[in-house]
């Protein structure tokens, strides 16, 4: 993308501001991400979506925008510095869209950026998974009174785990004999945990749960920090969609508490961080305990549970098609990263008495 080309895109959209120069930001695998700096502040996030991957880019778009319109409603009270780093910010393009769609048909959106801000891609202390937990609880919280039924489900079936579970019986269809040999404990242990893995979308189907506007990407790389690790706001907001609760809690400790990458083959340093869950679990329920149920609170651990084995039966799943959707960087990649979560999922259920 040449630096006239950007700037023309940039352009589209309603700002006074005069183009001075951008920089990629390698933050996500998705989309296209540009830091956008200007004569003179605020500068601007300039982003393009992944079209082939977000099929209706305008009702993402629709999403994010409401969501966050609806939280700057909510925070107006605060003083304009501090609103302006609790909440993205979408600038409209000068035909009045929050997005701009070229002649390539890729859609773009601008954001105001927010300054003297830090991310993490891993969690190294406490404090950062408490202000993580906060976040998550404040954005939870803020959007309690947003009715969800109105955005677009981005991606449909996303944390479905009927659908995960027929995915994997049709893997083990086709998977060669090799594979299923290999897999065989993995996939036994798949078929015994069947049942426990439906409680929670069998209680949101039931509607004994609430349906609410949910995150759905909480890893901790999505919340945004100042200088003093103190939490600012969720950032990445593309995946927002009607879930429920569970989905963003369990997502952000499966990311937060594993103490290796989710490919690590030394299933020795595969441990479940119970310090940190309790620290994240505390900064969520501060800001969210007033709007959840007794239910929800009380099936917070099962959601952790559910949201690691989700990730341990995609994993399985495409090991068994072959690898056919995750990059692999060798034959047995995909088992690893499954043998990963199901030995995270162990740690934390021998921990969990601890945690509570």
């Amino acid at each position: 993308m040449t630096q006239e080309q950007l700037k023309y895109k940039f352009n589209q959209f309603k700002h006074a501001s005069v183009y001075k120069s951008h920089k990629e930001l390698i933050s996500g695998h998705i989309n296209d991400t540009y830091l956008i700096e200007t004569e003179e502040e605020p500068y601007y996030i300039l982003q393009r979506i992944n079209h082939l991957v977000f099929k209706d880019v305008p009702g993402l778009i629709s999403n994010k925008v409401g969501v966050s319109k609806h939280i700057h409603k909510k925070l107006s009270h605060l003083a304009q510095d501090k609103l302006n780093q609790s909440v993205l910010m979408f600038v409209e393009t000068k035909k009045g869209d929050y997005y701009y769609k070229d002649e390539d048909g890729s859609y773009w959106n601008v954001m105001v950026y927010i300054n003297d801000s830090v991310t993490y891609d891993i969690v190294t202390n406490k404090e950062v998974a408490y202000e993580g937990g906060k976040l998550a609880g404040d954005f939870l919280n803020l959007t309690s009174d947003f009715d969800a039924s109105v955005l677009t489900e981005v991606i449909p079936k996303f944390h479905d785990m009927s659908f995960r579970f027929w995915q994997f019986e049709e893997a083990l269809k086709v998977a060669s004999k090799e594979r299923l040999e290999e897999a065989k404990e993995y996939i036994d242990r798949v078929n015994t945990l069947k049942e426990e893995m439906h409680i929670i979308q069998n209680l949101k189907e039931s509607g004994k749960i609430k349906l609410r506007v949910t995150h759905n990407d909480t890893k901790i790389s999505n919340a945004l920090f100042d200088k003093n690790n103190k939490g600012l706001c969720m950032i990445d907001t593309d995946t927002v969609m009607p879930g429920v609760v569970h989905y963003d809690f369990g997502d952000a400790i499966r990311t937060i508490c594993n103490s290796a990458a989710e490919d690590e083959t030394n299933l020795d340093l595969v441990n479940f961080n119970v310090e940190y869950y309790k620290a994240y679990k505390k900064g969520f329920l501060e800001k969210v305990e007033s709007a959840l149920s007794p239910l929800e609170i009380e099936t917070l651990p099962l959601a952790a549970k559910t949201m690691i084995f989700i990730m341990a039966i995609r994993f399985l799943t495409d090991f068994l098609n072959g690898d056919v959707y995750y990059k692999i960087k060798y034959p047995e990649h995909n088992l690893d990263r499954a043998k990963n979560q199901f030995k995270l999922i162990d740690s934390m259920v021998a921990q969990m008495e601890v945690a509570h």
